[in-house]
């Protein structure tokens, strides 16, 4: 989004080496659907559009297969065979990337899929002053201390517990000689308790309810988006205007007129992706590419298109089909029909076949039908991936 701005540099581990058994079945959680793709692919992709680079992933011995598969299209990865326990896992990743140490390193689990930039923000800007620093969240219940049979012997003062979660983030020389220092008789739990038994210390800064881990078989289908189909719509409308450039599905036309935008002031895309947008209730274009903004002068209305594509397929959705409709007198849009339709295709990554592109007007009434502008309106369906 036009608004973000760039976050320090990172590198990142993922740990997906583990069995997730509580969630039932053959195949591990991580790489198990949901909201349309694995969890681990989920991780992966919010960790490198958030800027890490190198990002490593630590897999069982026996997982390469599934891994690739998961990511399947995804570059910049490197995978590491993890160890016995979570911390020999973690271990093995930060030995992966010590001949070309990284300044801050996150480490995140799988099993959380929905990351917020915001949050992987929180951390690195806490990490300016601390040498460690993980997501929280408060503890809104009461919370008793069990005794022996399921007997409550006393209470805990929640004011002073938190929620941990992931991930979690270092300096990257401080937590890779706390791993190598550690003594602990067993696993660590996280890689906080690692840091501190090291005498480093963690800050706490706020976590979000979307990094809740998927444990069980119910996460997963209760986590499951509805409806499976989605459908969007989007119009638009430019002025006509001479000594313009007129820009159609991404084409240029031959015209004595062109439309007359902030951006290149291509209608029909811009309908195509206000109907993308809408499908997933985010917004509009202006939303995310304001014409206030400077930046977005002139630009190529493809970017924004690709942009809502992203979206919809963070939001586990793929486009099912479009329908364009150009209103207009002239030029005439059937000459230029295949060039355009192989361009939406294009951006959208679908088959022609998907993509309709019609045009019609409005027997010369109305500011369409006097040559004063052009009007568009999009339908798209999308559905569940």
């Amino acid at each position: 989004m036009a608004s973000e701005l760039p976050l320090p540099s990172f590198a990142a581990i993922v740990v997906a080496a583990g069995k997730g058994l509580r969630v039932g079945g053959e195949v591990p959680k991580q790489f198990r659907n949901w909201r349309g793709k694995p969890l681990l692919r989920h991780s992966v992709e919010a960790l490198l559009d958030g800027g890490a680079d190198p990002l490593v992933v630590v897999i069982g011995a026996d997982a390469r297969s599934d891994a690739e598969t998961a990511l399947k299209g995804i570059g910049g990865v490197r995978f590491v065979t993890g160890g016995a326990s979570r911390q020999d896992s973690v271990r093995n990743g930060l030995q992966s990337l010590a001949d070309d140490a990284p300044a801050r390193v996150l480490i995140h689990d799988a099993a959380r899929p929905d990351l917020p930039r915001a949050v992987i923000a929180r951390l690195l800007a806490a990490l300016a002053a601390h040498p460690g620093a993980i997501p929280v969240l408060p503890v809104v219940d009461s919370i008793a201390i069990a005794g022996e049979q399921g007997i409550m012997t006393g209470k805990a003062a929640r004011e002073t517990l938190r929620r941990v979660q992931t991930p979690q983030a270092f300096r990257f020389a401080d937590i890779l000689a706390a791993h190598q220092a550690w003594q602990g008789a067993s696993d660590a739990g996280d890689d906080a308790q690692v840091l501190m038994a090291s005498s480093g210390s963690a800050a706490l800064v706020d976590g979000d309810e979307r990094l809740k881990k998927i444990t069980f078989a119910e996460d997963l289908v209760e986590s499951r988006p509805t409806p499976v189909f989605r459908v969007g719509q989007g119009y638009d409308v430019h002025r006509l205007e001479p000594g313009e450039e007129l820009w159609l599905c991404g084409v240029q036309i031959p015209h004595d007129k062109g439309l007359s935008g902030h951006s290149d002031a291509d209608v029909a895309l811009h309908a195509i992706t206000d109907a993308v947008l809408g499908a997933i209730g985010a917004g509009d274009i202006g939303t995310h590419f304001p014409p206030s903004d400077p930046q977005w002068r002139g630009a190529r209305s493809g970017r924004f298109l690709e942009h809502a594509v992203g979206l919809a397929r963070a939001a586990g959705y793929g486009i099912a089909n479009i329908d364009l409709t150009l209103i207009c007198e002239a030029p005439k849009i059937g000459p230029h029909r295949p060039a355009m339709r192989a361009e939406v295709a294009r951006i959208t990554g679908l088959d022609e076949s998907a993509v309709s592109i019609k045009a019609t007007t409005t027997e010369r009434l109305g500011f369409t039908g006097r040559g004063e502008g052009i009007a568009a309106q999009a339908i798209i369906a999308l559905i569940l991936a």
